[in-house]
């Protein structure tokens, strides 16, 4: 095998006589694109001239975007994606599309596997007590995709509501909030965390909850700073970004939009609790959730 493959590239060289890759006519090598990823289509493209024609193929890009890519382009101004190539269309997507015209929700496609992924900022949910400094305040940082997060130095009555509507592609999605315990900065160029804040999140747990405009619901609760405890990853939940998961939901039918509602709250006002930061709510496909673990 390896023999023949290396004989086909002297043939794609035109050192010797006989068909080779570059004989492939490019509507077949097109038709062998449409069950490869895009970076591997991308990398196949350095092959010979009929790679390289097939790698910008509409009808190959097409297949790789979702069946409501039109609805991501309707978020952009039309001089942005006019008389793009669909492959153009699909780099185009795979950077963040702002959703509400501001920066408090993004959307976009995932760079392998052309499915849709949104994160909410913590901007756009209702937040109690955010506008009293007592209680939160805003910090600007390199560590957020909207470069800001909510900070909670104390609070009694802690809740975080969102909701987002929008018209998701068939799949099974999963809505989890990204949580930061401690409040991080820089010191001479190094990461620190400070946790002079940070109390009463072991004693009650966190309530998660999340439902969706067709009735499906989930509930989850997690004691934010149980003593000892260690994630997955083998970390500490004090001082790194720890994504919370809600729970799962599925869309059945493209075209329709879906309404989700989601919340996380501690209301047992018997103790305070404070040193928090609240980034944003990340709803990406299960299977690219599962890819990452």
């Amino acid at each position: 095998m390896g023999a023949s493959l290396s004989n086909l590239s002297e043939v794609a060289n035109g050192s010797t006589i006989g068909p080779g890759l570059g004989d492939i006519p490019e509507s077949c090598v097109a038709c062998v694109f449409l069950y490869l990823t895009p970076p591997e289509i991308c990398n196949l493209a350095r092959l010979n001239r009929a790679f390289r024609g097939a790698a910008s193929s509409d009808a190959v890009w097409e297949s790789k975007l979702p069946s409501n890519y039109q609805d991501l382009l309707d978020l952009l101004p039309p001089e942005r994606y006019q008389n793009l190539s669909k492959k153009d269309i699909y780099a185009l997507l795979s950077r963040p599309v702002p959703f509400d015209g501001g920066n408090k929700v993004e959307v976009w496609l995932d760079r392998i596997t052309g499915r849709i992924c949104m994160s909410i900022s913590a901007k756009a949910m209702a937040i109690t007590g955010i506008d009293d400094r007592r209680y939160w305040n805003w910090i600007p940082t390199e560590e957020s995709r909207f470069n800001v997060v909510a900070y909670l130095q104390q609070i009694w009555w802690f809740e975080v509501d969102g909701m987002v509507k929008f018209p998701f592609p068939a799949d099974i999605y999963t809505l989890t909030f990204r949580l930061h315990l401690g409040r991080f900065y820089k010191r001479l160029g190094r990461r620190t965390c400070s946790f002079e804040h940070t109390h009463g999140w072991g004693v009650k747990p966190v309530r998660f909850e999340m439902s969706t405009s067709d009735g499906q619901q989930a509930t989850h609760e997690f004691c934010l700073d149980e003593h000892g405890f260690i994630d997955v990853s083998g970390h500490r939940k004090r001082g790194c970004w720890i994504e919370y998961k809600v729970g799962e939901f599925l869309v059945d039918k493209s075209g329709s939009a879906t309404e989700i509602r989601f919340s996380m709250k501690q209301i047992d006002c018997t103790h305070s609790k404070g040193g928090l930061c609240v980034d944003s709510v990340f709803i990406v496909p299960s299977i690219l959730k599962d890819r990452k673990k």
